[in-house]
């Protein structure tokens, strides 16, 4: 069993910060690609950023304000926003590529982590 716990959600003014963090614990040989999406309401889910070793990702509406970063030591990948928007307001998913215990790759989601930024 593969599980994704986020953390740090919550209500903050515009130009304010957050960060949020996501664990991925259970049976995990390998892990690719973390990374963290977005849905408000009425609209689909969007990608935010993407790690991998490579390198991370960002979505164009993003870049300069957030930072992902990860610790492959504990599994975990962080989402720093910073200069916070009020159309930043959304569930933020965690999301990771990994290998299981069952020897198979694929994606895994977290349950979710309500940001609010109020005007």
């Amino acid at each position: 069993q593969v599980q994704l716990v986020e953390s740090g959600g919550g209500l903050v003014q515009a130009g304010g910060s957050l960060r949020l963090s996501c664990a991925a614990s259970g049976s995990i040989f390998s892990i690719n690609r973390m990374g963290w999406y977005r849905q408000a309401p009425g609209k689909q889910r969007e990608l935010v950023a993407t790690i991998t070793s490579g390198g991370a990702r960002y979505a164009d509406s993003v870049k300069g304000r957030f930072t992902i970063s990860r610790d492959n030591a504990k599994n975990t990948v962080y989402l720093q926003m910073n200069s916070l928007e009020p159309e930043d307001t959304a569930v933020y998913y965690c999301n990771a590529y990994l290998m299981s215990g069952t020897i198979r790759w694929g994606d895994y989601w977290g349950q979710g982590t309500q940001v609010t930024v109020s005007s």
